[in-house]
């Protein structure tokens, strides 16, 4: 049946079993926001100038590298459009930066306390057993055919497991080091770090990529979230608990 459960029918009655740690839940939520900010000022800055370029110097007078087909809130900006939208780029260039700092912050504190407590190694990193393509192709067929497990409930499947770590080690520091890399004052204080990237442009332009994975990767999550049960996923990342059926915690327990 589609949109179907594995879980043992014999048994209705539910208990509540612990999911996340209280810190977890407060630095999602937080990165949540600072993401949402982060997205919200990051349009507005594309806007303000939709057009990339590779390498250290791009303006109106350089061909671009590729350019996004909207009307720019600058009448200097070329973008084929007989008009500009209202420039936004003062507030959204102040509340990107503070939205980057508070998700720089938190993303340290919580690499610190992962590291520190061990979190990484017993919830994120696959178990050795599942550090296999048979593992990852057998969860992506069960979601395909939108079957979840019980067991997702009280633990991460192979394919978030590694999905995160991506995203936490990957990812999130790519997207931090290349917003860095388009001032002018770090490229001053640390420019191999600039020339690696190809320069304050081509910073910019993988910065705008990154982004859009990381777009991505927040809507499959909100999608899977919604479809493998809001409630209980949302119960266990506020309240830190999961609703699980008895019959099965006891089963693991024997």
């Amino acid at each position: 049946m589609l949109f179907s459960r594995s879980s043992d029918t014999t048994s209705m009655e539910n208990s509540d079993s612990p999911r996340h740690a209280s810190f977890v839940r407060v630095t999602h939520w937080i990165t949540a926001i600072s993401f949402l900010a982060l997205l919200i000022t990051g349009i507005e800055i594309v806007i303000s100038h939709p057009r990339f370029y590779w390498g250290e110097i791009g303006n109106v007078q350089t061909t671009p590298l590729f350019q996004i087909p909207i009307p720019s809130s600058r009448a200097l900006v070329p973008t084929g459009y007989g008009y500009v939208l209202p420039d936004q780029n003062g507030w959204s260039r102040y509340l990107h930066f503070q939205g980057a700092w508070v998700l720089v912050l938190t993303g340290l504190a919580y690499a610190i306390w992962g590291l520190w407590t061990g979190h990484f190694r017993s919830n994120l990193f696959p178990a050795p057993g599942d550090r296999n393509w048979s593992a990852f192709w057998q969860i992506i067929a069960k979601h395909m055919h939108f079957n979840f497990s019980d067991a997702e409930d009280r633990s991460y499947n192979v394919l978030q497991r590694t999905t995160y770590l991506v995203v936490i080690f990957l990812l999130f520091p790519l997207v931090i080091w290349t917003g860095l890399a388009m001032s002018p004052g770090f490229n001053a204080a640390f420019p191999a770090t600039v020339n690696l990237l190809g320069g304050r442009q081509s910073a910019r332009t993988l910065h705008f990529f990154l982004s859009v994975f990381l777009l991505l990767f927040l809507f499959v999550h909100i999608a899977m979230v919604a479809l493998s049960g809001l409630s209980s996923r949302m119960r266990a990342m506020v309240a830190g608990t999961s609703r699980v059926r008895r019959e099965r915690l006891a089963e693991e327990r024997t």
